[in-house]
């Protein structure tokens, strides 16, 4: 299958490991990776500020660098419900039938990697190996938005040599929230103290989660308070094998 990697402009400016990990799994697993250089934003920062029309020529920017793929494949649940769930009706109110016909080709082919893997390629071991405790982190849009449900830990269950543990509260939000974590910010803290307090109580050497937005919030709390937990994406969790230790 000819897949497009959308990295999302966070994992590209400070986590781009989560982007090569995402490549390396999926073409493990046998599927042809391209990068298309021309993407950008999906504007969902824009967007959730209330810069609606701003955000339009990063929709039409979308649809016309991932067109022609088979599948567009995201290391990013926010962004992936950003595109699903607001590119198309973004389109429409601009106006343009041009526009709203290149979103309505490309998006129903746009998944998070965790929908990805189970429902379209339709495996749960992907081969990795990961030995050690970790605890797992659903994030808001990942559950509220994409319902992705338990995909993540299917996939997390069949990593061979992990300890998987559950975290407490895990359906709780982490406090990050893009701006919420700006405008909000006693709150957001207060939040996110109550999310890293869950996750030391799992005795886990490493919080994973399908977000890096959520991680580097909570990994930030995490480092303060010397914890001594690690933050890792799933996609480098999926990507990981016996031969990144020999």
């Amino acid at each position: 299958m000819k897949i497009a990697l959308f990295v999302t402009c966070l994992n590209d400016t400070m986590f781009p490991g989560t982007g090569q990990a995402s490549v390396r799994l999926l073409r493990r697993l046998g599927h042809e990776v391209d990068f298309p250089t021309a993407q950008t934003c999906c504007g969902q920062m824009h967007f959730n500020t209330g810069y609606r029309r701003q955000t339009v020529p990063m929709v039409r920017g979308f649809a016309e660098a991932f067109a022609g793929y088979e599948a567009v494949v995201t290391p990013s649940a926010s962004c992936a419900a950003m595109i699903r769930d607001w590119h198309p009706k973004i389109a429409v109110e601009e106006g343009d039938g041009g526009l709203s016909g290149r979103v309505a080709e490309v998006v129903p082919k746009v998944y998070e990697l965790s929908e990805f893997l189970v429902d379209v390629l339709g495996v749960t071991d992907v081969g990795a190996y990961f030995p050690y405790r970790v605890t797992y982190h659903p994030t808001c849009h990942s559950l509220r938005m994409l319902h992705v449900g338990d995909r993540p830990l299917r996939l997390l269950r069949e990593v061979r040599g992990i300890d998987l543990v559950e975290l407490p509260e895990a359906t709780e939000c982490c406090g990050f929230g893009g701006t919420f974590a700006l405008k909000n910010s006693e709150v957001s803290a207060a939040m996110c103290a109550d999310k890293v307090t869950n996750v030391r109580s799992t005795g886990a050497e490493a919080l994973c989660s399908a977000d890096n937005s959520c991680l580097m919030h909570i990994g930030g709390a995490l480092t303060r308070t010397r914890s001594g937990v690690r933050t890792v994406h799933l996609a480098e969790v999926l990507a990981a094998t016996e031969d990144d230790r020999a």
